[in-house]
């Protein structure tokens, strides 16, 4: 009898009728590669070092994790080649409103559907910054002197033109009288590790960038921010008014996360989902976000799905609102 019933087991194994282990348990058996889809410094290079970070520290994960830095296409490049390892699970990349972006305006066939997605994560605020020594201390004085002087006055945005960084940038400009037309923008491919150099050297007058990528900056002295996206004042920048407080109605929040390559098994889905679950509730993942001054803004697999699909029709009206696509 004992031996019928092994067999019968092994039998039901073989055909996937027993429950227990055939989902069975994945884990990552090389080294994890998170692919930031942009140059060091930046927002999704931050999100990517500070889940190596997390994982490593919690213990989370048995891997080495490598982070890989892939500028280009406003994220195409480092998710393209992210496609290219379907039902690899010891791939991610950081990913933002960009990935929606890019396919609503015509820059790339690429969206969400293309990945397995695995989790947002954190939400962040925009910011305007200049230098120090710019004689604008508000947004009010800023935008009037752009509107007098466009051409004199090159605001830098980054990785490229239709993110989210550049679509608030244009929505004060219309607040403030200004013809989004007018406003010269420079494009730096790397973000911030384009764009603060160039503004503090005196290249551009201006960058329209998310927090905090600024904070280093901002903090020695060498960068002026005049304004916050955020509903409220911030901790880690008291002296920085809201966009609110300068009488522009504007709440504007920045969020990113991690997707997958294709193709990734429900047992890999689940590996992630367990691990990230673990990673966002740890100390070391809430100590860097209150250093970055970013918002805890996790949802699992499933809901971060849905919120992606609910984006896209969100932010294709807002595209037609400041004319960036037609209605």
């Amino acid at each position: 009898m004992k031996k019928v019933l092994v067999l019968l087991l092994a039998v039901m194994m073989v055909f996937g009728l027993v429950a227990a282990g055939t989902a069975a348990e994945w884990k990552p058996t090389k080294p994890i590669e998170i692919v930031a889809p942009a140059g060091p410094g930046g927002g999704w290079d931050l999100l990517a070092r500070t889940v190596k970070k997390a994982l490593e520290e919690e213990k989370l994960v048995d891997q080495p994790i490598i982070i890989t830095n892939m500028p280009g296409g406003g994220g195409a490049t480092g998710w393209t080649y992210l496609k290219g390892k379907k039902g690899q699970g010891e791939y991610l990349a950081a990913n933002s409103s960009l990935i929606l972006l890019n396919n609503l305006l015509g820059k790339s066939d690429l969206t969400f559907r293309d990945f397995t997605v695995v989790a947002n994560l954190q939400a962040e605020w925009e910011t305007v910054g200049v230098k120090a020594d710019a004689p604008y201390d508000d947004l009010e004085s800023f935008f009037a002197a752009l509107k007098e002087k466009p051409e004199t006055m090159p605001v830098g945005v980054g990785p490229t033109l239709g993110n989210d960084d550049h679509i608030q940038f244009l929505m004060l400009a219309k607040h403030f009288g200004v013809n989004p037309a007018d406003v010269r923008f420079v494009v730096y491919p790397e973000t911030a590790a384009g764009q603060i150099p160039a503004l503090l050297g005196g290249h551009i007058k201006a960058i329209t960038i998310s927090l905090a990528e600024t904070l280093e900056q901002a903090r020695a002295g060498n960068m002026k921010l005049l304004g916050v996206s955020s509903p409220e004042r911030l901790d880690v920048i008291p002296d920085v008014p809201t966009y609110i407080e300068q009488g522009v109605d504007l709440v504007f929040p920045h969020w990113r996360g991690l997707m997958a390559p294709p193709g990734l098994s429900e047992a890999q889905i689940a590996f992630w989902k367990e691990t990230i679950d673990k990673m966002v509730a740890s100390k070391t993942w809430k100590e860097s976000l209150e250093t970055l001054g970013w918002d805890q803004f996790y949802q699992p697999h499933e809901e971060y799905q849905a919120y992606l699909a609910e984006q896209e029709e969100e932010i294709r009206d807002l595209l037609q609102q400041v004319g960036l696509i037609k209605q």
